[in-house]
C-alpha cells in the first residue's frame, strides 16, 4: 500500500521559512515522479514543484520559482520542500505526491503539475502571517 505522510507544517511570518517533509512508504522511491501540490481556501488545487531522482530536473509553477526548493533523501524515501521568503499567499494545505514514471521529459513534468499525480498525501497546513 503506497503511503505518503507529510508532515513540517505550521505558522510563519511573512519573509521566513519553513521546511516540509514526505515520508513515503509502498513503492519504488527512484523510479516515480515526486512532487507537492497545495490548495489554498476556496481555490483548486495547484502543482508545486516535482521531479525524480532517475531525470533530476526540477519543475516548479512560477509562483514559487526561486522560493521553493524540491529535494530528497534517497536512503530515508523522504521528500522534502524547502520553502523560502513566504508570502501570506502561500498559505494552503500542502500535499505530496507520486506518480509511476521517470521520464526525461519536461511535458510530462508539467503534465503532472497541472493535471496532479496518482497518489497523494493527506496534506500539511501552512499558513504565512503578513
Amino acid at each position: 500500500e503506497v503511503q505518503l505522510v507529510e508532515s513540517g507544517g505550521g505558522l510563519a511570518q511573512a519573509g521566513g521559512s519553513l521546511t516540509l517533509s514526505c515520508q513515503t512508504s509502498g513503492f519504488t522511491f527512484d523510479d516515480h515522479a515526486l512532487g507537492w501540490f497545495r490548495q489554498a481556501p476556496g481555490k483548486d488545487r495547484e502543482g508545486v514543484a516535482c521531479f525524480s531522482i532517475r531525470a533530476g530536473t526540477p519543475y516548479y509553477a512560477d509562483s514559487v520559482q526561486g522560493r521553493f526548493n524540491i529535494s530528497s533523501d534517497n536512503a530515508k524515501n523522504t521528500l522534502y520542500l524547502q520553502m523560502d521568503n513566504l508570502k501570506p499567499e502561500d498559505t494552503a494545505v500542502y500535499y505530496c505526491g507520486a506518480n509511476p514514471g521517470d521520464y526525461y521529459s519536461g511535458t510530462f513534468y508539467r503534465g503532472l503539475l497541472k493535471y496532479g499525480m496518482k497518489y497523494l498525501g493527506k496534506g500539511t497546513l501552512v499558513t504565512v502571517s503578513s
